[in-house]
């Protein structure tokens, strides 16, 4: 365990984020290795991967309520110097990452056709897309326990041991891609199967390596399987806690189901360019979102310790900091957005979309390093529903401008990124007038308090 409540702010926050960023780069080598053989197969596959691969953003909203009710919960007991009382928050945590880990297994399997045939542009991409998710959803479910296991650690201070496993599975997932996909050595090319069972195979081994670090090394706290059994009392906290979060995550598969049901009458080009162009997207924010996962952390143990001053001055230097990187990023991408299409792709259509994508969008990324810190900051407080509002405005004002935008005869493509700029500028402002709300109501009423008498998380 590491007490983040001493030391330099500034120190910490860049000591914490530090390995987790050179793990998300390893993360990001992953997305940009797997997207290079996908892209390869041709503009279905790229279409069809990038389309199915909407529905981790579902999977990813209910590992939000894990992940982020276990931070939160876990981060301000270890401020109060609560040990059992943490290693308990751990444990039901993992029972309940292994019931959704069964359900999303059964569901997802029996759903992946339907989905496709939702939102795929045409039957090859849909044909592709549905390949790909029956063999990356078993992937997808162990990512329950794995985020369980990684939040738990991340909450006591500790973030070199999930960097590691991220970094094992992604160098696994690499080694992989060329001989799954492409067939590298062994002539037996299975093309988006292969991208799905890869990157299953790499999840899986993950999850075990941390299910050893836990058995062997772990000392603040430890596996009870008796605790594995439901407490519903925890549950309700965690559901308080994790449920917004989970939502804003929803949000976010919404929007971009949205935008490929907008786009699919201009084509598989169109996806494809899209698809690309999100996923080096995705890799560009993982040094911000870094940073926004050291933030929580540090902003929960300071709350639990009734370290008023240290809370509001981690709020406004993950903010700032944030900001600063997705500046030069956003300078990058007025440059030379259509350089990282090329690694990819050199179909005209596609380079157009995916590099004008890249080059629009960009200019709403300090605007987005802005709503990750606020959401990192809001799961430290223990209140994540400012982050779910955030998140529906940012929807109720992009859903209906696109489709009043998409229903003129005249309708361009770009026009839709036009507006996307905008709903991320508007939540970003809104999350930020949120957190000073919310540091307000907090400290006014916590601020007084003697120490280990903070309000139970969640109850505000």
């Amino acid at each position: 365990m590491r007490d983040l409540t001493q030391g330099s702010i500034t120190r910490t926050i860049l000591t914490m984020a530090a390995p987790m960023a050179a793990g998300m780069l390893f993360q990001t080598l992953y997305l940009l290795v797997d997207l290079y053989f996908v892209a390869a197969i041709g503009e279905a596959a790229a279409a069809g991967v990038g389309s199915a691969g909407t529905l981790m953003f579902m999977v990813m909203a209910i590992t939000q309520i894990l992940g982020v009710s276990t931070v939160a919960m876990m981060s301000q007991a270890v401020g109060r110097k609560e040990q059992d009382q943490a290693n308990r928050i751990f444990n039901q945590s993992m029972g309940l990452a292994l019931l959704c880990a069964v359900l999303t297994l059964v569901g997802g399997l029996a759903g992946a056709d339907a989905y496709m045939a939702q939102i795929a542009a045409d039957t090859a991409t849909r044909e592709e897309g549905t390949l790909f998710l029956l063999w990356f959803i078993p992937g997808m479910s162990l990512q329950f326990p794995l985020m369980a296991m990684s939040s738990a650690l991340r909450a006591t201070g500790i973030v070199k041991p999930g960097m590691l496993v991220q970094m094992v599975t992604v160098l696994l997932n690499t080694l992989l891609a060329p001989l799954l996909i492409a067939g590298w050595g062994t002539g037996l090319a299975w093309g988006v199967m292969g991208a799905g069972l890869a990157s299953t195979v790499s999840v899986t081994i993950g999850v075990l390596i941390l299910v050893y670090y836990f058995i062997r090394q772990e000392k603040y706290v430890r596996f009870d399987l008796a605790q594995f059994l439901p407490d519903f009392g925890v549950y309700r906290r965690m559901f308080a806690i994790g449920l917004p979060a989970g939502g804003e995550m929803l949000l976010m598969f919404l929007y971009f189901a949205v935008i490929y049901l907008l786009i699919q009458d201009f084509g598989a080009e169109a996806q494809a360019g899209f698809s690309i162009g999100g996923r080096i997207m995705q890799s560009i924010f993982m040094p911000t979102m870094a940073i926004a996962f050291a933030v929580g952390p540090i902003v929960g143990q300071n709350v639990g310790a009734n370290r008023w001053d240290r809370v509001r001055e981690a709020c406004k230097t993950g903010i700032l900091l944030n900001a600063a990187v997705m500046l030069v990023v956003t300078v990058v991408m007025q440059i030379s957005p259509q350089s990282l299409m090329r690694g990819f792709t050199d179909a005209p259509a596609v380079l157009e979309v995916g590099g004008h994508f890249l080059q629009i969008v960009s200019w709403n990324f300090v605007a987005q390093g802005v709503v990750f810190s606020c959401s990192g900051i809001f799961q430290g407080l223990g209140n994540t529903r400012p982050a779910l509002l955030s998140s529906l405005l940012r929807l109720l004002i992009f859903v209906p401008v696109s489709f009043l935008v998409a229903a003129r005869d005249d309708f361009a493509l770009h026009e839709i990124w036009y507006v996307s700029v905008l709903a991320v500028v508007a939540q970003a402002g809104f999350s930020y007038l949120l957190v000073q709300r919310e540091l307000r109501s907090k400290a006014h009423g916590e601020g007084s308090r003697p120490k280990g008498s903070v309000q139970p998380v969640g109850s505000a």
